[in-house]
């Protein structure tokens, strides 16, 4: 059966996504690029990139598996760029050039309408405005039997965490302080929502854990 997941999401200890004051200078806000250290060294990032070589070890084994039986992707207009309100004529098409590494249907919650945007390599962007549950179905009906992934960001996976509709979650937890910035957990009983932690490693760059509804 189909499951909606969260991979590689990673935060600080403090329980942040991403940093303060995110704009196009600083996607990820002001120290937040620090989070995916341990991501950008891994054989599969760079392999996904283009590149040659990475490292091997837990942090590959938890990268490996983030698309692995993926058939859609879900995430809020903040992961997809910075532009905000009303979408300008000049649109903007996301932070990975022509062919993102998604290579399938991706469901972007918005409040503003936008046609569905075709990339190279078979991503297709589809714009969604009435709410989680019209993109997840949306995502499922695209999937076609496989995975649903809700790519982030903080505030997106929360949404899909409080309405129960994440099956598994993987987190990266980053041993770094933000302060502020993107809180995932804020106003989450995990426990009261059904969530075990069934998996657990941890490596020099980060604490790897596998949360699963009951």
């Amino acid at each position: 059966m189909s499951r909606v997941r969260v991979e590689g999401f990673t935060v600080s200890l403090d329980g942040y996504g991403a940093g303060p004051a995110q704009d196009l200078e600083h996607p990820l806000g002001i120290g937040g690029g620090a989070l995916h250290k341990w991501l950008v060294a891994t054989r599969s990032w760079r392999r996904m990139h283009g590149q040659d070589g990475g490292d091997d070890g837990i942090d590959e084994a938890f990268a490996a598996r983030a698309h692995r039986g993926v058939g859609a992707w879900i995430m809020g207009r903040n992961m997809f760029g910075p532009v905000r309100g009303a979408w300008p004529e000049d649109a903007w098409r996301g932070w990975w050039d022509d062919d993102p590494p998604f290579h399938g249907p991706v469901f972007i919650l918005t409040h503003h309408a936008r046609p569905a945007l075709e990339m190279a390599g078979g991503t297709t962007f589809h714009f969604v405005t009435d709410g989680p549950r019209a993109a997840l179905a949306q995502a499922r009906a695209a999937a076609g039997g496989r995975d649903v992934q809700v790519s982030g960001g903080a505030d997106t996976i929360r949404q899909f965490l409080q309405a129960g509709l994440v099956d598994e979650l993987h987190l990266a937890i980053r041993p770094i302080l933000l302060g502020s910035g993107s809180s995932l957990f804020q106003g989450l009983d995990l426990v009261a929502l059904g969530y075990e932690c069934v998996e657990s490693a941890a490596s020099d760059q980060a604490m790897h854990v596998v949360l699963r509804r009951r």
